[in-house]
């Protein structure tokens, strides 16, 4: 089996309440990023901070690929595994309090991710949204 698996970032995580910045290459997104090439809406919801992270839990624990590393109260770090060349995608969550939940989504190595981290972060919203819909929460 090939993987393409890359070493472990060692600058994620939350620091003075921020996601680490996505770099120069079209590889990531971020809620917490002003430019246009990497800047993705965060997730919203109504309702308590703990039901949305245990959704967001069950959202992540269902997809193909999907590891979660990190789990607090505030911050999850997922990976998610590329099946065929073993991609490795870091994907962040942080909480900094109710109804938002700031999102990071980036490949570990190459260039281009072809719109991966974009396209797996409105899965995420998507999923959890129906979760929460499912659950009688807006």
């Amino acid at each position: 089996m090939f993987s393409c698996a890359g070493k472990p970032p060692t600058d994620i995580g939350v620091h003075g309440e921020r996601l680490a910045p996505c770099p120069g290459s079209p590889n990531c997104v971020s809620s917490q990023s002003e430019g246009k090439q990497h800047h993705i809406d965060p997730i919203v919801y109504n309702g308590e901070k703990t039901a949305a992270l245990e959704t967001l839990q069950q959202v992540i624990r269902g997809m193909s690929g999907a590891h979660i590393v990190t789990d607090t109260p505030e911050y999850i770090h997922a990976e998610f595994k590329s099946r065929i060349m073993g991609f490795v995608d870091d994907v962040e969550f942080y909480f900094p309090g109710e109804s938002i939940i700031h999102v990071r989504s980036a490949a570990r190595v190459g260039y281009s991710d072809l719109g991966v981290n974009r396209k797996r972060i409105e899965t995420i919203r998507q999923l959890f949204a129906a979760r929460l819909s499912e659950a009688g929460q807006p």
